[in-house]
């Protein structure tokens, strides 16, 4: 655990075009769910942790999360559920000043995320941070400060802003960048070929 409490919020409401819709986080890897990946890797390094997802909550029941859709209506991206964590965490985990944004079709993500994103908050005069790897920026994989929740419900609203660049434009950012050898950890998958690549990477040498 790091050293100061982060609410972990699990991004799962994409809409997965190129799986043939439906939940891509449900999807197996090397025999689980690749949620129950995720979820394995960011429990740890969190204080407490949130599914954002839309429509049936049953089908996040076996991972005994709380599930919260999004406060802005319409698919209006993970800006949205960034705002949703904010939100959440508020109400329901004061004691944390920051969540951490976490994509849910990333099975390998970093062990050590969440402590080399608040290093770079120590180090540096920083609003917000985001992930890198292999000159690729990660924008999904974020700490974002609670206390910016009302400037972010603004610009959703009543900008109809919906890019995470557009919005951390506004605010000093700093990217924390991560090695993509032997496999990059931001691996996400998309496509039916990705879950198998995933699953190799899984069962040669990915820590669990």
């Amino acid at each position: 655990m790091p050293p100061e409490p982060v609410f972990g919020l699990l991004l799962a409401g994409g809409q997965a075009r190129r799986m043939g819709g439906g939940d891509k986080c449900l999807q197996p890897i090397a025999g689980r769910p690749m949620l129950e990946h995720v979820i394995a890797r960011a429990r740890p390094q969190t204080a407490a942790l949130v599914i954002n997802a839309g429509g049936d909550e049953s089908r996040f029941a076996d991972f005994g999360l709380p599930v919260v859709a999004d406060v802005i209506d319409g698919f209006a991206g993970p800006l949205a559920g960034v705002l949703t964590g904010m939100l959440w965490a508020r109400d329901n985990v004061p004691q944390c000043r920051w969540i951490v944004s976490i994509a849910t079709d990333t099975p390998l993500l970093p062990s050590d995320l969440v402590t080399r994103f608040l290093a770079a908050t120590d180090r540096d005069d920083t609003d917000l941070v985001c992930a890198s790897s292999g000159g690729r920026a990660h924008p999904v994989f974020g700490l974002w400060p609670v206390r910016l929740a009302e400037d972010l419900r603004s610009a959703l609203v009543d900008e109809g802003m919906r890019k995470i660049d557009e919005w951390t434009a506004r605010y000093r950012l700093t990217t924390v960048s991560f090695d993509d050898a032997p496999f990059d950890p931001f691996f996400n998958v998309n496509t039916p070929a990705d879950l198998e690549t995933a699953t190799r990477l899984t069962d040669f040498g990915a820590p669990e």
